[in-house]
């Protein structure tokens, strides 16, 4: 096991971090910061974990771990937001006996803790590149499990709005008007309701030893269209290159609709295309979102 001293400084979270999870959770996120270390420390007695290495983002930190009882590397996982972890709790159980969903091996949700198997070797499809055919059956496979109960979690349209919101907090000035209108019509038209991975995209989804596993759900339930949406348009620029992905990907993916994974693309164009706009980027694939999000 670790010992506090290490457990303390590999928990000790850099101001930029900070930063990014106060930005995202609140003021509250920096009384979290602080108290991490103790947390990490409980957390890993109680599971028989020896921390090595810490990381994270904006919504989390992961410390890769040691299982002190087989050596087997493990990931925990822990959000100041425990409702992210609840919610993230579910969609893992939910997707239990799919293989190409990262395993859920135990969890604290009130403490905002998870417990993941490792991926090996765990290089993001981001960083290696990807074919349609590659992620097929990760698409198909999570989006054949059925829908938790509609109060474990929250509607796609929640989801959405919540996104919407932040993008302009992000990036003041860029409005989400348009896409916010075309969003409520999807999600309000009596379309298919399923478990929906809700931040599908290539850096949330590693090569695991038979293929792609998905990881990090930001779970939700509604049309299982909207996990297509960055697969359609990942590297695309221009309307030509979107119809075909959507077309190669549809035909792959069975119950997939075209028309629907058009439509949402163009509403999430502009949850892609804004920090990018605000980043000052101008390159094909930037343009090409700008237009399909009309900003």
């Amino acid at each position: 096991m670790t010992g506090p001293a290490t457990v303390k400084a590999l928990a000790a979270v850099p101001e930029e971090v900070r930063a990014r999870l106060v930005t995202r959770f609140g003021p509250g996120a920096r009384e979290w910061c602080a108290e991490l270390p103790r947390l990490v420390d409980g957390l890993a007695g109680r599971w028989g974990l020896a921390v090595r290495a810490a990381g994270g983002g904006g919504t989390s930190r992961v410390f890769r771990c040691e299982r002190s009882a087989d050596g087997a590397a493990v990931w925990l996982k822990l959000t100041p937001d425990a409702e992210v972890a609840r919610q993230e709790a579910v969609a893992l159980t939910a997707w239990r006996e799919v293989p190409s969903v990262v395993g859920l091996l135990a969890e604290d949700v009130g403490a905002g803790a998870l417990l993941l198997a490792d991926v090996r070797p765990g290089t993001t499809l981001r960083e290696r590149g990807w074919r349609p055919a590659e992620v097929a059956g990760m698409l198909a496979g999570m989006r054949a499990v059925p829908a938790p109960p509609r109060a474990a979690l929250p509607s796609l349209a929640e989801r959405l709005d919540f996104l919407f919101d932040l993008t302009e907090r992000r990036a003041p000035g860029v409005s989400t008007a348009d896409a916010r209108a075309l969003a409520r019509e999807l999600t309000g038209d009596g379309g298919p309701v399923g478990l929906v991975h809700g931040d599908l995209h290539p850096s949330n989804v590693l090569l695991g030893p038979a293929g792609a596993v998905a990881i990090d759900p930001r779970a939700c339930l509604g049309d299982p269209d909207f996990d297509l949406v960055d697969w359609a348009l990942d590297g695309v620029a221009d309307p030509a290159a979107l119809s075909a992905r959507i077309g190669e990907l549809t035909a792959l993916v069975a119950g997939a609709d075209a028309d629907r994974v058009l439509a949402w693309c163009r509403a999430a164009a502009v949850l892609i295309a804004a920090p990018r706009v605000a980043a000052g980027r101008a390159d094909g694939g930037t343009v090409f979102l700008r237009g399909l999000a009309g900003l």
